[in-house]
This record gives structure tokens, C-alpha cells and sequence, in this order.
């Protein structure tokens, strides 16, 4: 039932609103009748006539120089083999993803009907001119080998057969890495590979460049050990035909320093792990089952480093650790082709990386206290952000000092300072929210789980592992709702806070919440029975700990979802009021938005609070707030009470906390303008900041630019993030989709995470009660 959801949802993340993943977008104004004169005919023939007297010129006028193809004829797609052109077309266009979100470059996926190889290797020569780099993608091996070669040698520009060397670098990096850890040479190193498809040899002729000695390989394919006597071997494999006629796979691992997979899973034993030389080295890289379980061969040995190809275990071998760099940097010189060097200084870059000082974002985004090298931290995490400016200057470097690179980068500092400006930490900061959350799973209450998008939600972040969902409501409704939309919530417990198997339950909230309330209005018969209302139960149930977090709002107004959570539970220490912000994820990068929902004029020491309280808040997102406060005015340009209560509240908050980024009055433009601002406002502390947080003098400007931006300016709107209670209580907006809701559940559970410090004891004993649960539910 599960299987059937997952694919209910990938089909329909594939088909709704305009199919597929990816879009062209302009990149010049096409507005005006003047604009579209210089785009197309005439002014378009000026750049086409350059181009004519210097072909080179291309790279000057048009997209090439940031245009990669990926081709594929679809015969080696996943694991699902040879499916045809078509069916590979998703993946890629997923690829292209892979390549914009991680290194800016823009793609367009190409799927060619031909199989034959020559006849392929034709087809793409003759795109050339369109491409400044050609990424070659789930082609069968042995052709994939001669479309590669070929095309390297009649083309000038990089081509890259990703399915071979990605997990090549890869693999490469965490193996210089784990060898320094073990005390291993890698040139004594002895290595049983199994696995001799197009990644496994290009895997071998890599850690033969890095120094490894052939000799010293004991390889298996599909029909056994690859040795000298067998008649069946290419030029490539019987380089390494060094094993033993008749030798088995359990014989070749003993004394074995090094165990490489890329077969399938579970043909190694534990045994054969126990019989491996005194600190092994295994990456078991088959997906989705490596050839050994994670668990199964670290509990075998103590002293072994284990790699995989799985997110959810240490030292995974990723590909999108190497491609989008390796090209990033390519490109960026102009290289005629990705050779050896190349290829090797993206290794080195990589491994000297996991030996630095990981970034905190980096230990948020993976729930970490703090990552270092180490036998469970080999290669770098793909959420790094240093990964763009790290491999790509090395890529570019080496390309220019081994004679293919056309164009020469000669300000390295200003290079990388260009690469950071490439990619905001907008798709980075969600990748690490949606990190975090699934690292430390709490029970989240949906109090209106009769409503299909909070449903599908509810699966989303269950199947996604980011939270525990217990959802609220008649249960007969909701199971009805699930069946006529396919969605699978037989694992998920539904409580009914109306019903009589609820009564004490709701007795024994009631007389909590009377405990709160007697003296402010509330009697015992009407504390008893509001908890048959589901945002009181679900706030008791935050507030008693049978919860860790609860969002509701989808159906109701604001003030009818904030008011339970305000009186049962509270607003913390110090906060005199609470406060409402929106993160909007834009190009530019995050944008905390406050206060868009709660206080509507609030005086300057409201407002300093609520700076504050949302400065604390970015903090939690291992972010640097820096703050600019909004007006009509700028710097005292007007007089009026308006103006002096936001310059007021400045002054407040630079006496509360001084070494806070933050400036103000000033016009909305103002920080985003930052030559104007240096201009003409030198003293600002906000010149040469990248202002991500922006604080509104009262509710209306504050509600009305946060709609702007999201239905006009077309940023992705997270919120409203209530902040100043005592507990994770959050609402919906009105309306909401369901990715607006999953987004809303993360970051309910990093606020669980950050105001409820649990032991491990005491999840493991909540994640079992929510277990019996279910059972009991069922």
C-alpha cells in the first residue's frame, strides 16, 4: 500500500500543473516592442554576424557557454534496463535538475532513438555547436565505452559519461580517505572487486591512476573471476585479469585490504568481511541493497570503514558530488574535454574537503552535533555548500595547467566569490529543514485530518520519515476521505476527541486546562467541554507531552487557532507577545518576513521584541540574521511618528543586543540596492550585507508584501512560523496546499526539536508508544 502511494505521488509530482520538472526561462526583458527588436529580427542579426567573423564569439552572445545536453538512447536507465528514449526522458530531466540546483547550468535533456553506436556517436557530433558540454547518460555498456571515446575525440568541448566516472570520483575520494584512516598504501592495497560493468572499470583505471597496482586486483563479473586464460576480456578488463582460475568470491576477500562493489546485494557474508585483512575497507555501492548490509558489517568488525550508495547510512558514495562541479568548472575555462587530470584533481578537491571544519549548516542539515573526519565521514555530505566553490576551481585549475582549457581564470578569489553568488541558500535551505527533521522524527497532531490536502501531507512527511503524524477527527470521515483518494494512512492513529472512548482523556485535559484557566473566565463544566474541540485537545496534547508539536488552521480563522495555543500553552519566558513571520525561499535567496500575521501596530518596544524574537529564530536555520527595518523613510528623511517608532525601535534593539546586524528606518528597496545605500548611506551597518530578514512597522505592510512576493514575485511562502511560544504550535494559512502544509510539518518538528531537548531514551520510548498506537487503532 505504501509502494502504490509512493508511485501515486511521483506520478503526480511529475504530471501536475505544466508536465515534467523543467522550463525555459528568459534571461533578457521581452517586454517591450524595443526589446523584442534586439531578441529576434532585426537586432538579433548583429550578434549572428559576430559570430560569423569569430565563431568563438558564441560564447559572448549566446547560452552556450552555460548549456549542457544531457543525452541518452534509454537503454541502461536505472535498474530498469532498457526501457527506450521515452521512458528515460524523466530521468533526464531530473538530471537537468541536478545540474541547475547544484552549479547553475542550464540543461536541455536530449533522448535519441538509436542504438547503434556509430550511428549515436554521429547524432551527438552534430550537435556541437549548440552545447558548450555534452553529460552521456544510462547508455549499456560495452557501447557506452566507444560512444565516450569517440566523442572525446571529435568533439571539443567536455563529454562525460556520468554513469562511469561520477561514482569513479566519487568513490576515489572517500578511498584516498579511508586508506590515510586505516594506515594503508595504496599502491600495497589489495583489492577484490566485484562488478565489472562500465562504473566498476572506470572505478579500477581511477584508483590505478591514484597509484593502486593492478596486479594487486581480484576481480569477479558475471561469469567469475576475471583471469589471464579467459578469452572473453577487452583490452580494459585484462589489465586486471590477475585472479586465480576457479577462485570464489568468499577465498578472493580473505587478507583482503579493500572490498569494492558494484554488483548486487547481499553476496557478501559477514564472514567474508571477518576473514578481510586487520582494518578493511568495504564500500558495498549496489543500490538500493548494497552487497552487505550497513549493520551486518559493522557489527562484524570494529575496525572496518564502511561506504554505500544509501542516504540513510554514513559515507555515501553520491554522484551529484561530482557531475555538477566537474562541469561547473569546465565549462567555466572553456575546456575541450574532462581528461585524467581533471578528473583527479575533482578526487583530491573532494577528499581534502572531508578533512576540513564542516560548516554548521552542514551538522544541522544531517542532525549532527559536529561532523569530522573520520571513519563515518569520508567524503564530504551533498548539502555542503562549500562543495561549488571547492571542486570547481580545482576542475578549472587543472584543466588550464594540463593545456584544454580555452579561456583562463586569472582572480581565483573573485572566481569562487562569482560561484558562491551563483547558487542562494534558497533550494540549500530547504534540502537542510528537510534534513533535519527526518534526522529526529516527533509526534506531530494535525487537527483538521478531515481535510484531503491534510492528509496527503500527513502521508508525505510519514512515508518521508520526518515525523510521526496523529491525526485528529471522526475517524469513519477521515478513513472515507483517505479510501476515495488513494491516500494510505492505515499506519497513522486517529483519535476523535469527540467520542466516548475519549472521555477520560478529555476529563483529564479538562482539568489541566481548568487549572490554567479558573481565574480568566473559564469554568469546570466548560474546561471539560472544549476539549471535544480539536485545537484545545491538540494543544493539550503538546502541552502534556503526548504530542511534541500540532498544526491546524486550513479550514479556520487565526484568531480561532491561535487562542487555544496561547492560553494552554503559552508564551515563553520573557516574550510579552507573540509573533508571526513568514520564510519566503526566493532567488535572491531566504526572506524572513515579520510581523505578517499577529500584532497589528505595535509600539517600538513591540517591535524590538519582534525583531529579536525572529533574530533568534534564523539563528535556528544556521543563518547570520541581518536585519532591515522598514519604513517610508529613510535614515530620518521624515519626521512623522511613523518614521521615529521604527528608528526608535533600532535604538532598542542595539542596547538589548549590540551586536546584531540590523538598520533602519529605511524604504524597502533600500537594502537591496546596496550602491545606493553605499552612497548615500555609508554609516549603515547594512552596506555590503546580504539582507535576509525584513521587519515591517505594523501588520498591514507586513501581510500585504508578504502576498506581493508570494503571488507576484513567485517565492515559495513558508509560514506563518508563530514564534514566542512555549511549545511547537502552528498554523496554516487558510487554504494552504499541501506542500504548503509538508513545509509547515518541518518546520513544526525542527521547532519540537529546538524547545524539547529529548534524550534518545525517551524517543525511542515515545516512537514505540506511537507504535502501540497504531496497533491499538487497528
Amino acid at each position: 500500500m505504501q509502494k502504490s502511494s509512493r508511485k501515486e505521488q511521483a506520478l503526480d509530482y511529475h504530471a501536475k500543473g505544466r508536465p515534467g520538472k523543467i522550463e525555459v526561462v528568459p534571461t533578457k526583458d521581452a517586454k517591450t516592442q524595443q526589446d523584442l527588436s534586439l531578441a529576434y529580427s532585426p537586432g538579433v542579426a548583429e550578434p549572428c554576424k559576430e559570430i560569423f567573423n569569430n565563431v568563438e564569439e558564441v560564447y559572448k552572445y549566446t547560452a552556450k557557454g552555460n548549456l549542457v545536453a544531457v543525452i541518452s538512447n534509454g537503454t541502461a536507465v536505472l535498474g530498469l534496463g532498457d526501457i527506450g528514449p521515452e521512458a528515460g526522458k524523466p530521468v533526464m530531466e531530473g538530471k537537468g535538475v541536478l545540474f541547475k540546483i547544484f552549479a547553475d547550468i542550464d540543461v536541455f535533456d536530449i533522448e535519441v532513438n538509436e542504438k547503434d553506436p556509430e550511428k549515436f556517436v554521429q547524432i551527438v557530433k552534430a550537435l556541437e555547436p549548440t552545447f558548450g558540454g555534452i553529460n552521456l547518460e544510462d547508455i549499456k555498456s560495452p557501447e557506452c565505452f566507444y560512444i565516450e571515446r569517440e566523442l572525446r575525440e571529435q568533439l571539443k568541448i567536455p563529454v562525460m559519461h556520468d554513469d562511469q566516472h561520477g561514482t569513479a570520483i566519487i568513490s576515489s575520494a572517500a578511498l584516498l580517505n579511508a586508506l590515510e584512516i586505516q594506515k594503508k598504501r595504496i599502491n600495497r592495497a589489495r583489492f577484490v572487486v566485484n562488478g565489472a560493468g562500465a562504473a566498476a572499470m572506470a572505478c579500477v583505471l581511477l584508483y590505478k591512476a591514484l597509484g593502486a597496482n593492478p596486479e594487486n586486483f581480484t576481480m569477479f563479473d558475471i561469469n567469475g573471476v576475471i583471469h589471464a586464460g579467459r578469452t572473453d576480456l577487452d583490452e580494459t578488463k585484462r589489465q586486471f585479469a590477475h585472479g586465480k582460475p576457479g577462485i570464489t568470491l568468499a577465498q578472493a576477500m580473505k587478507d583482503a585490504d579493500v572490498f569494492i562493489g558494484l554488483s548486487v546485494g547481499n553476496v557478501v557474508t559477514p564472514d567474508m568481511v571477518r576473514s578481510m585483512a586487520k582494518n578493511p575497507i568495504v564500500f558495498a555501492m549496489a543500490n538500493p541493497d548494497p552487497e552487505i548490509p550497513y549493520d551486518a558489517a559493522i557489527n562484524t568488525r570494529k575496525d572496518i570503514i564502511m561506504a554505500t550508495g544509501r542516504s540513510d547510512y554514513p559515507n555515501q558514495v553520491n554522484n551529484v558530488l561530482g557531475f555538477p562541479f566537474i562541469f561547473r568548472g569546465a565549462l567555466d575555462v572553456r575546456a575541450t574535454q574532462i581528461n585524467e587530470a581533471m578528473k583527479l584533481a575533482a578526487v583530491r578537491a573532494l577528499a581534502e574537503m572531508a578533512r576540513t571544519t564542516v560548516p554548521d549548516i552542514v551538522n544541522l542539515a544531517y542532525n549532527e552535533r559536529t561532523i569530522s573526519f573520520g571513519p563515518n565521514y569520508i567524503i564530504p555530505k551533498p548539502l555542503d555548500p562549500r562543495l561549488l566553490a571547492t571542486v570547481s576551481p580545482a576542475v578549472a585549475r587543472a584543466a588550464m595547467d594540463s593545456g584544454v582549457a580555452q579561456k583562463k581564470i586569472e582572480n581565483w578569489e573573485a572566481y569562487t566569490e562569482e560561484l558562491n553568488r551563483r547558487l542562494g541558500l534558497d533550494n540549500q535551505l530547504l534540502r537542510v529543514i528537510g534534513n533535519k527533521a527526518r534526522r529526529d522524527p516527533r509526534r506531530l497532531v494535525f487537527a483538521e485530518a478531515d481535510n484531503v490536502k491534510v492528509l496527503k501531507a500527513a502521508q508525505s512527511v510519514f512515508e518521508e520519515g520526518v515525523a510521526y503524524p496523529i491525526l485528529l477527527g471522526e475517524e469513519d470521515k477521515i478513513r472515507t476521505i483517505a479510501q476515495e483518494n488513494s491516500i494510505d494512512i492505515d499506519e497513522l492513529p486517529i483519535i476523535d476527541p469527540g467520542s466516548s472512548s475519549q472521555e477520560q482523556k478529555r476529563r483529564q485535559y479538562g482539568e489541566a486546562y481548568f487549572r490554567k484557566r479558573q481565574r480568566k473566565g473559564v469554568n469546570h463544566y466548560e474546561a471539560i467541554k472544549v476539549m471535544r474541540d480539536r485545537n484545545y485537545f491538540g494543544c493539550m496534547m503538546v502541552e502534556t507531552g503526548d504530542a511534541d508539536a500540532m498544526i491546524s488552521g486550513l479550514t479556520r480563522n487565526y484568531p480561532d487557532t491561535i487562542r487555544p495555543a496561547l492560553q494552554i500553552v503559552g508564551t515563553e519566558d520573557g516574550v510579552k507577545k507573540i509573533a508571526g513571520m513568514y520564510l519566503l525561499v526566493t532567488k535572491k535567496g531566504p526572506l524572513f518576513l515579520a510581523d505578517t500575521t499577529v500584532n497589528f501596530n505595535p509600539t517600538a518596544e513591540e517591535l524590538a521584541d519582534i525583531t529579536l524574537m525572529v533574530a533568534r529564530e534564523v539563528r535556528t536555520f544556521n543563518l547570520t540574521p541581518r536585519i532591515a527595518l522598514l519604513s517610508y523613510s529613510n535614515f530620518g528623511s521624515s519626521n512623522s511618528p511613523e518614521a521615529r517608532l521604527v528608528a526608535e525601535a533600532r535604538d532598542i534593539i542595539k542596547r538589548r543586543s549590540p551586536s546584531l546586524i540590523v538598520d533602519g528606518e529605511m524604504q524597502a528597496s533600500l537594502p537591496f540596492t546596496n550602491d545606493i545605500l553605499r552612497d548615500n548611506y555609508p554609516f549603515s551597518e547594512l552596506v555590503g550585507q546580504d539582507v535576509n530578514v525584513l521587519i515591517f512597522p505594523n501588520l498591514a505592510a507586513g501581510n500585504i508584501a508578504y502576498n506581493l512576493l508570494k503571488e507576484v514575485g513567485g517565492a515559495d511562502a513558508i509560514g506563518p512560523i508563530l514564534l514566542g511560544l512555549k511549545k511547537p504550535v502552528h498554523v496554516l494559512q487558510l487554504g494552504s496546499s499541501v506542500r504548503s502544509i509538508y513545509n509547515m510539518a518541518l518546520i513544526s518538528i525542527i521547532d519540537a526539536q529546538t524547545k524539547s531537548k529529548v534524550s534518545a531514551e525517551e524517543l525511542i520510548k515515545r516512537s514505540r508508544w506511537w507504535k502501540r498506537f497504531k496497533k491499538k487503532d487497528a
